[in-house]
């Protein structure tokens, strides 16, 4: 019986030309046209249900099992995201972005995993008691593709929800090349913004006493921020509040009417993520009328924490040592602080996801990470995304 580890080896030259072309030509956002229709050409011949998404360039491909199933036949789900970011690539691959964008965070690895994937299971179909949805979503570096597609039917597409969702991540550092990590429970925070901005008088930079100079009431809710989640956040329940942005002013002898302050808001639980708005809107409010002026607070939800099910993961991380050996994984100790909108999956059915190396250097520690310029990713890994990938869904409708 062919294994899928030996059907993502063939197919391993197929998939590198895809990811290849994919990197080469990256898009923003929730619009993917050209990768939409590179995945769509992969998939032609496949005896797959598509469907395009109405809102965003998403795919959605449908594989229905023919092995028979005792009872209701399950479904699950496999995640791809295929969105680049606004990074001019310093790589220097011959294969690199020329466009002023990049897929500096392993996107079109994902895509090229994902079709892997459903070529792998479209060949093991008779051992399938039960279907697979395969869901390429743009848009995850923002403004979010995940919740255009769950409004469109994704976790419905097989004609009932799925029972399980998976998907995964490359890294390019940290780990060795092939070194998966994860861990159950909270992976990754809810990231949410927060725009302050503080209302003053204008006036003479000369003659501050006849203005409300609303610089240093700024400045001041900064550092005060900061402070607040060292003293008002336990500490093994962590928030991270960190302002990206200020704006005020427009020539150093003129005192400015606003001044705006741009934050991003990590929190790795529910009761913190609640409770956030509160507290940056007291503390916000409390400075500026401490010093006669005022202050607006807009708190925007962004996504949220990523959770990943006790069951599902254990399932996933079993399939990751069986496959590729005990000596391929690590157990992260702590969830990360970036986020990721399959974290709306998440919210709906119970989800695993896992990260692996794709570094392909000596050194990870100290390599260029995702969102880099300079971020690299070995073309190594995708055989073994489209195994894992293949495999857990294969085990996990085995299951029931």
């Amino acid at each position: 019986m062919t294994s899928t580890t030996d059907l993502a080896a063939r197919l391993y030259p197929e998939l590198r030309a895809l990811r290849r072309a994919i990197h080469a030509d990256p898009e923003l956002g929730n619009d993917n046209p050209r990768t939409q229709g590179r995945i769509l050409g992969a998939l032609a011949g496949l005896d797959l249900e598509i469907t395009t998404g109405r809102a965003v360039t998403s795919v959605v491909a449908v594989l229905r099992g023919t092995a028979p199933s005792e009872g209701p036949r399950p479904a699950v789900l496999l995640r791809g995201d295929m969105d680049g970011l606004p990074v001019v690539e310093a790589t220097g691959q011959e294969f690199a972005s020329t466009t002023g964008t990049m897929h500096a965070c392993g996107h079109d690895l994902h895509v090229a995993g994902l079709v892997g994937a459903a070529k792998i299971l479209h060949e093991l179909r008779d051992q399938l008691p039960g279907d697979v949805v395969f869901m390429f979503q743009p848009g995850e570096e923002g403004p979010g593709g995940a919740g255009p597609m769950i409004d469109d039917g994704v976790l419905e597409a097989a004609g009932r929800r799925v029972d399980a969702a998976y998907g995964l991540h490359v890294s390019s550092h940290e780990h060795a090349l092939g070194v998966w990590s994860g861990r159950p429970g909270p992976l990754m925070a809810a990231a949410d913004q927060c725009y302050i901005t503080v209302h003053g008088r204008g006036g003479h930079g000369s003659q501050p006493h006849l203005a409300a100079d609303p610089v240093p009431v700024a400045c001041e809710i900064g550092l005060a921020l900061h402070a607040m989640v060292t003293r008002q956040v336990d500490v093994f329940d962590p928030v991270v509040v960190t302002i990206g942005r200020i704006q005020a002013g427009t020539k150093d002898n003129i005192i400015p009417d606003d001044a705006r302050l741009d934050a991003t808001v990590r929190t790795f639980s529910p009761a913190n993520r609640e409770a956030m708005p509160q507290r940056m809107t007291r503390l916000a409010h409390g400075i500026a009328e401490a010093h006669g002026m005022s202050a607006d607070v807009d708190y925007v939800r962004g996504y949220p924490v990523t959770v990943n099910d006790t069951g599902e993961y254990a399932h996933l991380v079993d399939t990751v040592i069986d496959l590729f050996g005990a000596d391929r994984y690590v157990e992260q100790p702590f969830p990360l602080a970036g986020a990721e909108d399959f974290s709306l999956v998440a919210e709906q059915v119970p989800t695993a996801y896992i990260f692996v190396s794709a570094y392909p250097g000596d050194d990870p520690a100290t390599a260029p990470a995702n969102h880099s310029a300079h971020a690299l990713f070995d073309d190594e890994v995708l055989a073994d995304n489209a195994a894992l990938l293949a495999e857990v869904a294969l085990r996990r409708l085995q299951r029931g």
